[in-house]
């Protein structure tokens, strides 16, 4: 759970950087980001080769903000199990052929399975590479700015800053537990149905200390962030360029157009 949790604020802290993609407004940034995953979820199910120009938008998001990519695809792949369950079965239920390579045919099942699981892909990077590059604060402080409304956005962000209250306070008590028993004493289902009601009961008492804290220290429900952005020519230029691309690869072929240029050019 300490690892878990030192590994959700490495995420965060990559959002302190000072890349020219970090120096962007929130606002363009999420909005890009929400045309990208609108574009990559329009795709039809067998529309495989249309989904892989996307991949440019997070590759760039990530080059440009100097995200590790080692740390980033460990991420991914924790996702990548259960975009596979969700599509394991469509071989056995869609055997129609759509493709052949070569002598061999390929069903529409097999096609629509990779499918999910690159999309899964796409919009996981990119949801993580927005979180690397802005920061959970930043994204809700965009989000607020577009038109959320200002409670959804504060308790948005309380949740994602309570998290870390609930893990440290369960790390707190799975330690205390392993320093009290031995062997398998102490791991049956009534001592962690006990320590989850516990853990609730602590959380809260903790959180409302931290709630009392924040009001003797003058919060009045907005939070203020020691970057001051503006929405600028650079903002536009990055939305209208991303969302020029972005209808470009979804109502042009460009992975069968170039296919088809390589082929020529080659003898």
């Amino acid at each position: 759970m300490d690892g878990g949790l030192l590994d959700f604020k490495n995420l965060d802290r990559l959002a302190d950087g000072d890349t020219a993609i970090h120096r962007l407004d929130p606002r363009a940034k999420v909005l890009a980001t929400l045309a990208f995953l609108i574009s990559v979820v329009s795709c039809g199910k067998y529309e495989l080769a249309a989904l892989f120009p996307f991949f440019l938008f997070p590759v760039f998001m990530i080059a440009m903000g100097n995200v590790p990519v080692p740390y980033l695809a460990k991420k991914i792949a924790v996702v990548i199990p259960f975009a596979v369950m969700i599509g394991m079965f469509n071989p056995l239920l869609d055997r129609q052929v759509v493709l052949h390579v070569g002598t061999l045919g390929v069903t529409g099942g097999w096609i629509s399975f990779a499918s999910i699981v690159v999309r899964a892909v796409l919009t996981v990077g990119a949801a993580l590479a927005l979180v690397a590059v802005t920061g959970f604060p930043g994204i809700c402080g965009a989000l607020e700015r577009l038109g959320m409304p200002q409670p959804f956005a504060v308790q948005l962000l309380f949740l994602y800053r309570y998290i870390f209250v609930l893990a440290e306070e369960g790390g707190q008590m799975v330690r205390a537990r392993e320093l009290r028993t031995f062997g398998t004493a102490g791991r049956g289902i009534g001592v962690y149905g006990s320590m989850i009601g516990h853990l609730l009961l602590r959380t809260w008492m903790r959180a409302e200390r931290i709630h009392m804290a924040m009001l003797a220290r003058g919060f009045s429900g907005v939070f203020h962030t020691r970057r001051q952005f503006r929405f600028g020519v650079r903002e536009m230029v990055f939305c209208l360029g991303w969302g020029l691309f972005f209808i470009t690869a979804r109502l042009v072929p460009v992975a069968h157009l170039l296919g088809t240029l390589i082929t020529r050019v080659q003898p």
